[in-house]
């Protein structure tokens, strides 16, 4: 078994940010028409500014999502570290510009790589994290020397208001409003960007880097519903795929392939299931001691989930307090599976860490509710 290190951490935000009033004026109206939800939604998520691939002037598409992860990766390039150097490159997203082939192949073809090992992994949240806990065991195995891992998201391209507007008519007949609202309230919630780390098997001898302790990821699907979900419906309290549907013009017409989210589970579980119950496990297999962190990095969607993640380390016997507390989320938004790599660039290159410290990472994921703890130390 090797060491394993992170040397290079990147990342690519599309275009200029984006505040919450010019929110609609990007996406556009649906129906005309202001959202009823907004200003509750963004007052509630805390966010501020974000980014997209849609030009905020011109509304043209500037990007897609293998592009947005290429360029993150390019930036991982110095005299030191060529892009042809790259062994294995692992790229997670929940949002593929395609079905087929995968996102890893069509980031390979965007930066024009030669052969190498590209594999992609889906999920929501967590695919970004299980491309990072790939390349992590490919370099610690010894099976190659380096690894590009990327987590990346364009969620605007589903936020648009063209996707929604045969759903808002439905709507205004009082019909399915519900299924409405969970859509509507993430397009106050989701972003676009990428992330890009280097993996090598020997740290940096001019500058820190961070030692990969461990990864630990957790599913608890088979407890737990569907609750975050696309290119699917809920019917008789079953999950039905977008190909079990009776039509394509009913998958179309019912909005399936947008993303949707039960509110009320969400609310109900996601802390336990991906907070509490997880590091009360995590912290007795590892014999972690919450006085052992020096930096805490959540992933969370939206402000309102800060307090309830404190309170729910706090009750599991593990309370970190605030001022080790480090993310970005209001100025750089949610973007899903790049979020903890744009959180994770901005405090690795700020010249704040120091040799020994311990950075405790967090993600949840309510798709089925999973989650993933992390723990790396300055080198």
């Amino acid at each position: 078994m090797y060491n394993v290190y992170i040397n290079k951490i990147a990342v690519f935000l599309p275009n200029q940010s984006v505040g919450n009033d010019e929110i609609e004026d990007v996406l556009g109206l649906v129906n005309d028409k202001p959202s009823r939800a907004k200003g509750i939604i963004l007052r509630s998520n805390g966010i501020k500014s974000r980014y997209y691939v849609v030009d905020k002037k011109t509304k043209a598409i500037v990007f897609n999502n293998a592009q947005i992860t290429a360029n993150a990766i390019r930036v991982l390039e110095d005299d030191n570290f060529k892009l042809a150097d790259i062994e294995c490159l692992v790229c997670g997203t929940s949002s593929p510009d395609q079905l087929m082939p995968n996102h890893a192949l069509m980031t390979q073809g965007e930066l024009g790589l030669g052969p190498v090992e590209a594999v992609a992994t889906s999920g929501i949240c967590l695919s970004g994290i299980t491309a990072l806990n790939y390349g992590y065991m490919t370099v610690l195995a010894g099976l190659k020397n380096n690894a590009v891992v990327t987590g990346s998201e364009v969620s605007s391209l589903l936020m648009m208001a063209k996707n929604f507007v045969k759903e808002s008519e439905i709507n205004e007949l009082n019909v399915n409003g519900e299924i409405a609202f969970q859509r509507d309230f993430l397009r106050w919630m989701l972003s676009d960007g990428a992330g890009a780390v280097l993996i090598q098997n020997t740290p940096n001898h001019d500058k820190i880097s961070l030692k990969i302790e461990w990864i630990d990821i957790i599913s608890y699907a088979g407890e737990m519903p569907v609750c975050m979900y696309s290119g699917g419906k809920i019917e008789d309290d079953k999950f039905k795929g977008w190909r079990e549907l009776d039509n394509i013009e009913k998958v179309m017409q019912e909005s399936v392939l947008q993303i949707s989210q039960d509110v009320k589970l969400l609310n109900q579980y996601v802390v336990y299931y991906t907070v509490e119950k997880p590091i009360s496990e995590i912290s007795k297999k590892r014999n972690l001691k919450e006085i052992e962190i020096d930096y805490f990095l959540p992933h969370y969607s939206s402000e309102f989930f800060r307090d309830k993640t404190y309170e729910a380390l706090k009750r599991a016997g593990f309370e970190i307090p605030y001022h080790k507390w480090f993310t970005n989320l209001t100025y750089k938004g949610n973007t899903g599976a790049a979020s903890i790599y744009i959180i994770l660039e901005e405090l690795f290159n700020s010249g704040k860490l120091k040799k020994g410290e311990k950075i405790l990472c967090f993600v949840p994921e309510s798709g089925r509710f999973s989650t993933s703890f992390m723990l790396f130390q300055v080198v």
